[in-house]
């Protein structure tokens, strides 16, 4: 049935919800502490393009994390679990072992010690990705269907303010104090989440039914490794469901990826695309991911989905009217604003989706292998977008980059008309 606005407001201020923002601030924080912010460092002290290219492949876990998510899955932590439950043993022990890593990490002197940065780099993000697939798992156990849209946008918040920590924050820290202190002060953050997990309850979750019972190895790879996913192809339209995981966002991923130069060739300044698109445009983002929890748990995930995957289309548009007007600031502000809106809303209902797919037994591995096919779809899948801004102006681009949305949309109707009525409404 459909809520009303004021109940669903209501929902945000569940302390479920709070603890689940704090954890995505958590969650957020690590990522540009071996991306963008650690390039920034390695840079001042002379390390060459290459090398600091070179290092984006540490964040290779973020892709791979679906390979070790049936061990959090699966696996107790002797002693803990059964005194702080699986999920919040696993969160609590990921971020002590985090914490560690970044500490690590940031006592590393780059012109000196650049070969013994890769493993402490890689040591963080796998920890990261690590964290992100029990975070994920505890939310989504921990919350009803109807809440999975609010969850994700609260999810999502707390995840950009910890992008914000780690990548403005810690530039502003590097201004005044040595990048070890830095780094200090970021790993102590993470302290946040080690709060919010403990302050938080173990959320209920249904147990595999292998569980319980004295297994073999054979049995207990099984439940681990092959249950989880022969779960997930039991369902009907399995393969059409994951085509639909690689093709909501493709639009939006393709027009995207040459938003900033777009920007560059419109001659808009760094300054100003930094003032509009990223200050302006995360605030616009974190309205639209609040509004779009609100549409989740009014109008259910279908219908949400739906709604937002057509502005998300339409907003691409914008780009092409920019491209017509040139360099005009209104212009500018009006088309980040009603691309990030229109994404945030889109990304809200497409993270409580991926939620509802996933059977409660296998949840943290189900979870971390649809959120790995998304990101698959979102680079791989929008990598031509460069060659095409190539070969067509601007205009011509950003209208292909409409139609190009087309497919996930016309795959999500059919899955509508595909399932049980009652399917886009709330589920429970």
């Amino acid at each position: 049935m459909w809520r009303d606005w004021r109940s669903a407001l209501a929902v945000y201020a569940d302390k479920r919800m709070l603890v689940i923002g704090l954890l995505g601030f958590s969650s957020g924080l690590p990522l540009l502490l071996t991306g963008a912010t650690l390039a920034i460092w390695m840079k001042e002290q002379g390390i060459s393009n290459t090398a600091i290219g070179l290092f984006v492949l540490v964040g290779l876990p973020y892709n791979l994390k679906f390979l070790w998510a049936p061990v959090i899955d699966h696996m107790p932590i002797p002693y803990l679990t059964r005194l702080l439950g699986r999920r919040r043993s696993w969160t609590l022990v990921i971020q002590l072992c985090l914490m560690g890593a970044v500490l690590w990490l940031g006592s590393l002197d780059p012109t000196q010690q650049l070969s013994l940065m890769v493993p402490a780099a890689v040591t963080v993000a796998f920890l990261s990705a690590s964290q992100d697939i029990v975070i994920d798992a505890y939310r989504i156990e921990s919350l009803e269907d109807h809440e999975q849209g609010a969850g994700s946008a609260m999810t999502q918040v707390g995840y950009r303010f910890g992008l914000l920590a780690a990548g403005a924050g810690a530039l502003h820290l590097a201004e005044r104090i040595d990048w070890a202190w830095v780094y200090g002060i970021e790993g102590f953050l993470v302290c946040i989440g080690m709060v919010a997990i403990l302050w938080g309850p173990e959320p209920p979750r249904e147990t595999p039914p292998e569980e319980g019972h004295r297994l073999t190895l054979k049995g207990t790879l099984k439940s681990a490794l092959v249950d989880p996913f022969a779960d997930f192809m039991s369902r009907p339209d399995w393969l059409w469901i994951l085509a639909f995981i690689l093709l909501y966002k493709f639009g939006d991923a393709f027009a995207g990826a040459m938003a900033n130069p777009f920007y560059i060739e419109m001659q808009f300044s760094k300054a100003e695309i930094a003032n509009i698109s990223k200050i302006f445009g995360m605030l616009a983002t974190l309205a639209g991911v609040f509004a779009g929890g609100l549409m989740v748990y009014c109008y259910g995930i279908m219908l949400s989905l739906l709604l937002a995957g057509i502005l998300q289309m339409a907003s691409n548009l914008m780009f092409a009217l920019q491209a017509v007007v040139g360099h005009d600031l209104g212009m500018l502000a009006a088309t980040i604003g009603i691309e990030n809106l229109s994404g945030g809303m889109g990304s809200a209902a497409f993270v409580a989706y991926l939620s509802s797919l996933c059977s409660r037994q296998y949840t943290a591995t189900q979870y971390a292998l649809l959120s790995s096919l998304m990101a698959v779809g979102r680079t791989v899948l929008s990598s031509s977008s460069g060659w095409l801004a190539d070969h067509v102006d601007w205009v011509t681009f950003f209208l292909i980059s409409t139609v190009v949305a087309l497919p996930g949309l016309l795959l999500l109707w059919w899955l509508m008309n595909r399932v049980r009525p009652e399917a886009s409404q709330p589920l429970r």
